[in-house]
């Protein structure tokens, strides 16, 4: 399997590629997370993505690389009632942000962009996610004790309040942690012939 390089800090990321065998570099580069108006949520989360693979793919840490590895990118939102959620500001932020989706469907939207060479592979994977009715005691205690400060929508479905707050989802578990795993590698399966990993 060729190497690849993750252009992510995410350490869930890295725990996904790592499960799955994948053999990969972390560069991150820091990038701005605007995006133009008038995108669907798919076309955000994929623009914001590009945005990734493209600042890492013109850093002077890839361009050291003497053989130009595939470079993969993503980004995942919230969106609950058509509003997209990000990562929450603070403590406050994040407590307000669970209270919005407690009792409710909300859609986790990971885009997902692939750079090799000149080629350019991108998707975006969509899981709908229902949260049971939650008290105030329990977003507090969750968001006090795992500070989900880093994660759209203030949550990981990975952690306690995945277990005791969930109560169903429909499609990738992976892709609510943050990559869709197994489409990830299907894709890299559709690059140039010799540069699969």
């Amino acid at each position: 399997m060729k190497k690849i390089v993750l252009a992510s800090g995410s350490p869930r990321r890295k725990k996904l590629l790592e499960r799955a065998e994948v053999d990969f570099d972390i560069i991150v580069e820091a990038t701005d997370e605007t995006f133009p108006q008038g995108l669907t949520t798919t076309e955000t989360a994929i623009y914001i993505a590009r945005q990734k693979a493209l600042a890492v793919r013109d850093s002077g840490q890839y361009k050291r690389y003497e053989q130009k590895l595939p470079v993969l990118a993503a980004d995942t939102i919230v969106v609950c009632e058509e509003k997209i959620i990000g990562k929450p500001e603070d403590k406050e932020d994040a407590v307000r942000i669970l209270h919005i989706l407690s009792g409710k469907k909300h859609e986790v939207i990971t885009g997902v962009v692939i750079l090799d060479d000149n080629k350019e592979i991108s998707f975006a994977d969509s899981t709908e996610v229902w949260f049971r009715e939650l008290s105030h005691e329990q977003i507090v205690f969750y968001v006090e004790k795992y500070q989900p400060f880093d994660k759209a929508g203030a949550y990981a479905i990975q952690e306690w309040i995945g277990v005791v707050g969930i109560e169903r989802i429909n499609g990738d578990f992976y892709n609510v942690m943050g990559l869709p795993v197994s489409r990830v590698i299907k894709e890299f399966g559709n690059l140039p012939a010799g540069r699969q990993v």
